[in-house]
């Protein structure tokens, strides 16, 4: 058994860096070289990416997901893999096959009373309590949708029900698919080689009839009405058209002169050449409709060597941009941090009743803590790259970086208190700060461009970095407070003695020593950071501190972590109370980091999410919660409760006159 128990942390590190190592392998196209597509760089929001991304964060906004299931499986079954479409799939057939792409249930809808108003009841796709619907179902009441959307878009967000927020929701959605399938060619077309033929065969007669209308001379109705048919549709197209596909001719005139296909062609009007990528593109579009896979891989070749030459910057960025997509690297660190949570939480379960199970899973939890905090400081690292700016620029970057900074400090009290707790710490903090990631990637594109006074990388580096270190300290000193009031009050552990942290330690002095550390660090990092907040403010809009609502929310983080400090220096608080001090930070942080964002006021209120106010308040009511649990008498907490004591033994004689005075029975 006990070497079963040295062999499973290495067991279960194999299996997941095993894993890790298959989703970094490079994967094979297939007949169609849909991958290749997916990597060609294109402008949208500002920024050079692959289609692969434009299809992505279109889908999460659209569906919540980043590909397209070809079937639904109960999520009780997950074990079972229905097959999907991946993003760059999807989007392939919104361009050249939209008949096909109008028949997947892309649209989310999850309010009821949206759903019955719509008259959707009867259709769509249910999956866990969720509904998703298809272009064509929705088709007879898009009208009603636009209705309703323009009229929510007149109330000011705050204002707005959940029922207003949904169909605003829809609505957009309805309107970024159509702009999708809208990008490439004119949604319904099924030969755009033949269409820009056409085009070009029309334009000579057809602006020479415009010209003579205008002179007032003979008009060639006919060619006049089949220029101006074609130039409808393309100017249709020009506007509707979501990303900018088309690179410049000159990128040394202009590196960022993109064009959409249809703004493109209408520059034929004034004499230009018709440009060699929409010639590909319309092949493209052509050789997939038709269901020809040689000849779209032949163009889009062809497309790839024009681009290679004069945009290898842009080009590699889309494929480096398509690998992190495809490697989903920060989810397959959520999952090793839950699997590592509850492995630590066994070791803790089980410490001081079978010791060697409990070391065996503290060590198997601290193994793949390292290997997760390894895969997440990759993830970080290789987004840094992408953006070419420091890890935090917005709120997703920053729950990213703030659960790489907990996870750090985890592993460093683990290896200083060999408990499991800092493994729980560490596993925990990631594993929520990524799933707040997630849920804040479904708003789109999380590497967008920045506002010009955050576009400093030097401040970045400095005031953004060091102020978030203390806003993630803060939160694992409130972390392990909430270990200390459930392992306190439902459990014997707290009592327990940690001999490798010094003698006669507790388990809750231990905790102790952890929570004032890291408060310590905090303090700091907070302080440090918020100076060098005031002095960027100062380099950007001419004063240190204007008392904006996240400067007042930075400024609370700094006096909280201070009033920690100094209640434990006055000896105003013991044990206890540092840990429901620690508990209420958690509120001040989240309030900080959060809150302040959703005011909607200040110069701070850019760049992030305003609809979590109801998970604020689960969270500031959970911490409220345990802090009232942390307020109970001592003899209700399990740990603090008098042990039972054994009746005294009976003296040790020592000579044979007292032997024989407590002997109870005559010698014999």
């Amino acid at each position: 058994m006990k070497t079963l128990y040295k062999a499973l942390p290495w067991c279960f590190l194999a299996l997941f860096a095993v894993e890790i190592v298959v989703i970094l392998l490079p994967k094979r196209d297939g007949e169609l070289h849909g991958r290749d597509f997916g990597r060609l760089p294109v402008l949208l929001n500002g920024r050079i990416q692959p289609f692969d991304s434009v299809a992505r964060n279109a889908l999460l906004q659209i569906r919540s997901t980043g590909d397209v299931p070809l079937a639904e499986v109960p999520s009780w079954k997950f074990w079972q893999h229905p097959p999907k479409l991946t993003s760059t799939d999807w989007l392939l057939e919104a361009f050249f096959k939209p008949e096909v792409a109008d028949t997947r249930p892309i649209f989310l809808i999850h309010h009821p009373e949206l759903i019955s108003e719509l008259k959707l009841g009867e259709k769509g796709v249910e999956k866990s309590g969720l509904r998703y619907y298809t272009f064509d179902e929705l088709g007879p009441v898009l009208t009603e949708i636009g209705a309703q959307s323009r009229k929510a878009s007149e109330i000011e967000d705050a204002q707005r029900t959940p029922y207003q927020k949904q169909v605003l929701k829809l609505g957009n959605a309805v309107i970024l698919y159509q702009r999708l399938k809208n990008s490439v060619q004119p949604s319904g077309d099924h030969d755009f080689v033949g269409f820009i033929a056409e085009y070009q065969a029309a334009l000579p007669a057809g602006l020479a009839a415009f010209r003579a209308r205008q002179a007032g001379g003979t008009v060639d109705e006919a060619a006049l009405r089949q220029f101006t048919d074609l130039a409808k549709q393309l100017d249709d197209l020009a506007n509707m058209a979501y990303p900018l596909v088309v690179p410049p001719l000159d990128p040394t005139a202009d590196r960022q002169g993109w064009l959409n296909i249809g703004a493109s062609l209408l520059g034929s009007i004034q004499g230009h050449p018709v440009h060699p990528a929409v010639n590909w593109y319309a092949q493209m579009a052509t050789a997939y409709t038709h269901g020809q896979p040689a000849e779209f891989n032949r163009a889009l070749a062809e497309y790839q060597a024009w681009l290679a030459p004069q945009f290898a910057k842009e080009v590699g960025k889309g494929r480096s941009e398509y690998y992190f997509n495809r490697i989903k690297i920060f989810l397959h660190a959520t999952i090793i941090y839950l699997f590592a949570f509850v492995l630590a939480g066994g070791a803790l379960l089980t410490y001081g009743v079978s010791p060697s199970l409990s070391e065996s899973l503290r060590r198997s939890a601290f193994y793949l803590i390292v290997l997760a905090f390894i895969v997440h400081t990759f993830g970080l690292i290789y987004r840094m790259v992408l953006e070419g700016r420091p890890p935090v620029t917005n709120l997703y970057s920053s729950a990213i970086f703030i659960g790489w900074g907990a996870c750090a400090l985890g592993l460093v009290l683990e290896r200083v208190y060999k408990l499991g707790l800092g493994s729980a710490v560490a596993a925990l903090a990631g594993f929520v700060t990524l799933l707040i990631a997630h849920n804040l990637a479904l708003g789109g594109d999380t590497m967008e461009m920045m506002r010009a006074v955050l576009d400093t990388n030097f401040w970045l580096a400095t005031h953004v970095v060091v102020v978030t270190l203390g806003y993630a300290s803060t939160f694992v000193a409130g972390t392990l407070a909430m270990a200390y009031v459930v392992l306190g009050l439902f459990t014997p552990l707290l009592a327990a003695k940690v001999g490798k942290v010094g003698g006669s330690t507790n388990l809750g002095q231990a905790l102790g020593k952890m929570v004032y550390a890291i408060v310590c660090f905090a303090a700091l990092f907070s302080f440090t950071g918020t100076v060098l907040g005031g002095i960027w403010a100062d380099q950007s809009w001419g004063r240190f501190w204007g008392w904006d609502p996240k400067e007042n929310g930075a400024l609370l983080i700094v006096i909280w972590n201070v009033l920690i400090l100094h209640a434990r220096w006055g000896k105003l608080v013991a044990e206890r109370g540092l840990m429901n001090l620690a508990l209420f930070g958690n509120i001040v942080t989240a309030w900080s980091w959060f809150g302040v964002n959703m005011l909607g006021i200040g110069l701070h209120s850019y760049g992030f999410m305003d609809s979590a106010f109801t998970w604020l308040m689960l969270f500031n009511g959970g911490q409220v919660a345990l802090i009232v649990l942390g307020c109970l008498p001592l003899n209700l907490w399990k740990s603090f409760q008098p042990m039972a004591t054994p009746p005294p033994s009976p003296p040790t004689p020592t000579s044979p006159r007292d032997r024989k005075k407590i002997s109870p029975l005559p010698a014999t």
